[in-house]
């Protein structure tokens, strides 16, 4: 007959309210330790065998980069996976650090679990740290509260992987008719650098007046000397301009209601829109997280100053006892149909699922839209740069044209 070698254990976990227990256990294995401490309604931030070592044993990677949604994406999903199998927290941690390529996100994490290794929680240390989104810190911290980190987790993942696909997705669809438009601006600059002033030569010798278009054609064509440098500066003013100030209020409050009117684009941006909100304030209902609180935080994660002042004013309304959908039918950016479904939710109480169901459908239209949008750029572009090159062909043989047709007429 066998005995059961046990073995002596201490743990560090998280009790449903938040406080950080620690103690240890006398059992067989580390798995069995681990059942205990789900028993006992405890999620494990580190178990370890006494005498084995509680330290971090990782080499901290310390550079540049950024944090990109997409490293985001996976190592949440990554976390997400390892905290679901039962895994403490630290040693999660740890293993997502370890395998995280984002250099900056690789230090980010392992700043994170030692500071959750010193007793902080875990979206204690997260919020610290301004590289991390506010809705990952409050999904953390609703998972924390409520006993459901893994859970919490896995559904920030999964709003991030829908919004890296849709970034990609936006991507995609933008890369042909942007090369498009690129080789006909290199084309243009070309015919205006070295054709036309072979024709200019030839013009000057006819010693004949030429016609409007070869004349403003010839006269762009002297003035490239300045005029191709400053609209290249003006151009990359422009947008280091922009990326330094885009994120300012002043600058969103006028540019992001003008990009919602853009003709084609305009509907595209509020799809967009409409959808992150409606996927962030689904995870979060559904996380435990306060309507309210929710809607503050969802607003600034829209990354639309309009949506951000709407989210304001319905957490107004809620504040104040109104309906979440009494409130939505008079904001012009959500049609009819969202605010049906929403109603619907608060009437059957699972306003999370309808808000999912509102962000499934906008992301498959957006799918659509993003597709249908390159089908219609595509020979839009094709017909711009020809009639472009065409008109200035046209305009250089004109000249040729007025002499052959004055000589025909002299005999």
């Amino acid at each position: 007959m066998s005995t059961t070698v046990q073995k002596a254990f201490t743990y560090r976990a998280r009790a449903r309210d938040g406080r950080l227990v620690k103690g240890s256990l006398a059992v067989a294995s580390e798995s069995l330790a681990l059942a205990r401490l789900a028993s006992m309604g405890l999620i494990p931030v580190q178990v370890a065998e006494k005498g084995g070592g509680t330290g971090l044993n990782m080499d901290i990677s310390f550079g540049g980069g950024r944090v990109t949604l997409k490293a985001l994406a996976i190592a949440t999903r990554q976390l997400a996976t390892i905290t679901q199998a039962g895994v403490p927290l630290l040693r999660a941690l740890t293993v997502t650090a370890e395998q995280t390529e984002n250099t900056k996100l690789r230090r980010l994490f392992s700043e994170v679990a030692r500071e959750v290794e010193q007793g902080k929680s875990f979206s204690a240390a997260l919020g610290e740290r301004k590289e991390f989104p506010l809705l990952l810190v409050s999904m953390v911290r609703a998972g924390e509260a409520g006993g459901f980190l893994d859970t919490s987790l896995a559904s920030i993942a999964d709003s991030y992987e829908k919004e890296a696909k849709l970034r990609s997705t936006i991507k995609s669809a933008m890369t042909y008719p942007m090369a498009v438009l690129g080789i006909a601006v290199i084309a243009v600059i070309a015919m205006l650098l070295f054709i036309v002033p072979i024709f200019k030569n030839m013009f000057a010798s006819l010693g004949s007046q030429l016609p409007l278009p070869t004349q403003v054609l010839v006269l762009v064509s002297n003035q490239m000397g300045w005029l191709l440098p400053s609209v290249a500066v003006v151009v990359l003013g422009t947008s280091f301009w922009w990326r330094a100030n885009k994120e300012k209020d002043r600058v969103r409050r006028i540019a992001h209601p003008i990009m919602l009117k853009i003709p084609v684009f305009g509907p595209l941006m509020g799809k967009i829109a409409i959808a992150r909100f409606a996927r962030n304030l689904s995870n979060m209902t559904a996380a435990g997280v306060p309507l309210l609180r929710a809607l503050g935080i969802v607003g600034q994660s829209s990354g639309n100053w309009v949506l951000e002042q709407v989210a304001a004013r319905l957490a107004e309304s809620v504040r104040v006892g109104a309906s979440l959908a009494g409130p939505l039918a008079q904001e012009k950016i959500f049609p009819a149909m969202v605010v049906q479904m929403i109603s619907v939710g608060e009437e059957s109480g699972s306003i999370d699922a309808m808000l999912a169901r509102v962000a499934d459908f906008y992301e498959a239209e957006i799918d659509a839209t993003a597709e249908a949008l390159t089908s219609l750029i595509e020979p839009m572009l094709i017909t711009v740069l020809g009639v472009v090159i065409g008109g200035m062909v046209v305009a250089l043989y004109m000249p040729i044209f007025s002499l052959s047709s004055a000589l025909q007429h002299a005999k």
